[in-house]
C-alpha cells in the first residue's frame, strides 16, 4: 500500500487537544500507524544531565495516529483525502482529493 502522508508533508489535526493546529511531518512511523508532527502533541519528558546537555523539563513532540491527521490541500490549507494518479509519463502521483491538485514530492 502507498503511503498517504509522508515526512515533509503538511498537515492538519483532526482530533485531540491539539485539533486545528497544522505542522510539518518529521518522521512517519509506518509500523504503529504513527507520525511525529513539529509543534504537535507536545509532552514534558524529565531529562537527567548527561555529557552530552544538562538534564530539566525538556519539552518535546510525541506521536500521533496517523488515523487523526489530515493533509493540508495545497491550494486552501484545509484538510483534505489523498488520492492516487497516474501520470502519462507513467509516474504514479498523491493528489488532494478537495482541490485536484498535486502534492509536493
Amino acid at each position: 500500500m502507498a503511503a498517504k502522508i509522508k515526512k515533509g508533508d503538511k498537515v492538519v489535526v483532526l482530533t485531540g487537544k491539539d485539533r486545528g493546529k497544522t505542522g510539518e511531518v518529521l518522521k512517519v512511523l509506518v509500523a504503529e500507524k504513527r507520525a511525529l508532527v513539529q509543534g504537535i502533541n507536545l509532552v514534558k519528558r524529565h531529562t537527567k544531565p548527561s555529557a552530552a546537555g544538562e538534564g530539566g523539563i525538556v519539552s518535546r513532540e510525541s506521536s500521533i495516529h496517523l488515523s487523526n491527521l489530515a493533509l493540508s490541500d495545497p491550494k486552501t490549507g484545509k484538510p483534505t483525502r489523498v488520492g492516487f494518479q497516474m501520470l502519462k509519463d507513467g509516474k504514479k502521483v498523491r493528489v488532494a482529493k478537495r482541490s485536484g491538485e498535486t502534492v509536493n514530492a
